[in-house]
């Protein structure tokens, strides 16, 4: 039986791309980075639709004549789908805190659609299972899945895990994670790989910096738009994948550097200092990576390319 508490829309009425949801509901400061227009149940239990903007002023949009959009913004919609979803229709409450296990995203490179003027509009399926609750309601978890289309065409999927823990749990998470915070080195501009090893658009998009040969993350704007739309406690995921992605551009000079496939775990939480080094590994296509902290992972995964 679907624990949703809000009646499922007619079939008829067609899915809207005029406004945003609320920005709260999808944990973003700025209206701008809000990619959600609506999202609503249907009439299979636990089964929603969502329509999702994808703009070419996008900070994300590549600027070297590609017409596809990054893999991070179909993970940024997987990202706020897994937080709008539980607390608009699964009645998690709008003060606690969201923990992001794990995710994946994979791309249909053959239909992949040239993004159009303006803005692409996208149309998510999504399925929430494995919905778990502690009798006293402290904690809440759940994974999502979803498919993404637009004009007809489908040409991704990804999911992930997602807990929702009150102030208590969060707090007490957080101290088991604690480590013994040490001033952050910020690297000087000359420790930045190149733009185009990175395969960014911008020096200011890069969240890696190079010191005696390791790759460290280390974002050049802590104030980024996409990766630092509101304060944060600890690196967020989406930096994580970025740091990565980028690592693996870095290391296979700029030959992987766009995938069509990833994966992340997230085992702990990493710190924003001391900053965490990230290890890539080639295997053809296929490039695996971790990143450690204090000699210890926080998270792994995987990325495939064409």
């Amino acid at each position: 039986m679907s624990t949703s508490t809000v009646r499922a829309v007619g079939k008829s009425e067609p899915l809207s791309w005029s406004r945003t949801v609320e920005r709260e509901l999808v944990h973003r400061t700025s209206v701008a980075e809000v990619l959600l227009t609506e999202v609503r149940p249907t009439h299979i239990p636990h089964v929603f639709l969502a329509a999702a903007s994808w703009p070419r002023a996008h900070a994300t949009f590549p600027r070297d004549g590609s017409q596809r959009h990054s893999p991070l913004i179909l993970v940024e919609t997987l990202r706020q789908l897994g937080l709008y979803i539980p607390l608009r229709f699964y009645a998690v409450p709008e003060a606690f805190r969201a923990v992001i296990t794990d995710l994946y995203f994979h791309l249909s490179p053959a239909d992949e659609l040239p993004a159009r003027a303006g803005a692409t509009e996208v149309t998510c399926s999504a399925r929430v299972s494995a919905v778990r609750r502690v009798p006293d309601a402290s904690r809440v978890g759940l994974r999502l899945n979803v498919t993404f289309a637009a004009y007809g065409v489908t040409f991704g999927q990804g999911g992930g895990g997602v807990r929702f823990l009150d102030g208590a749990r969060f707090t007490a998470l957080r101290a088991r994670n604690a480590v013994d915070a040490l001033p952050a080195r910020r690297p000087e501009a000359g420790c930045r790989p190149p733009t185009a090893q990175l395969t960014v658009n911008h020096p200011h998009d890069a969240v890696l910096a190079l010191d005696q040969g390791e790759l460290l993350v280390s974002p050049a704007d802590p104030l980024h738009p996409f990766f630092f739309d509101h304060p944060t406690d600890h690196v967020p995921g989406m930096v994580l994948l970025e740091a990565a992605r980028q690592a693996a551009s870095y290391c296979s000079r700029g030959r992987l550097s766009r995938p069509f496939f990833g994966r992340l775990k997230a085992s702990r939480f990493t710190e924003l200092t001391p900053p965490a080094r990230v290890l890539c590994t080639r295997h053809g296509s296929t490039c695996a990576f971790r990143i450690l902290q204090d000699d210890t992972e926080t998270a792994c995964g995987t990325f495939n390319y064409t």
